[in-house]
């Protein structure tokens, strides 16, 4: 009997086995090679699979393109401090952002 696994469960499997973390392209490596999946469709499957290891809360994105599985890390190396706005920000430097725009001027009735 085969058992089917997604693409992301078998980088939590390629993970668990390496014991720390691996790069992108390493996971990915990993990933194809389970799946035995031939170059063209490793190309056409890349992206989903970056998309679908983002979302999926198993796995921690760290400095450098390196991942390691969540539960090995630390809080304070999964989750960022959202910054302050910068004190020195003046309404002139958002409103330059903008461009003015007159409004046409509408004849006729209707």
């Amino acid at each position: 009997m085969t058992i089917k696994k997604s693409m992301v469960d078998v980088a939590y499997d390629v993970l668990l086995e390496h014991k720390s973390a691996m790069t992108f392209t390493e996971i990915w490596d990993g990933v194809v090679k389970s799946l035995d999946l031939s170059s063209s469709m490793a190309e056409k499957k890349i992206a989903q699979f970056y998309t679908d290891l983002m979302l999926d809360s198993r796995f921690a994105s760290l400095k450098d393109n390196n991942w390691d599985l969540r539960a090995r890390r630390k809080y304070e190396e999964t989750h960022v401090k959202p910054t302050a706005l910068d004190d020195d920000l003046e309404m002139d430097d958002i409103e330059d952002d903008y461009v003015s725009v007159k409004k046409p001027k509408i004849s006729g009735s209707y």
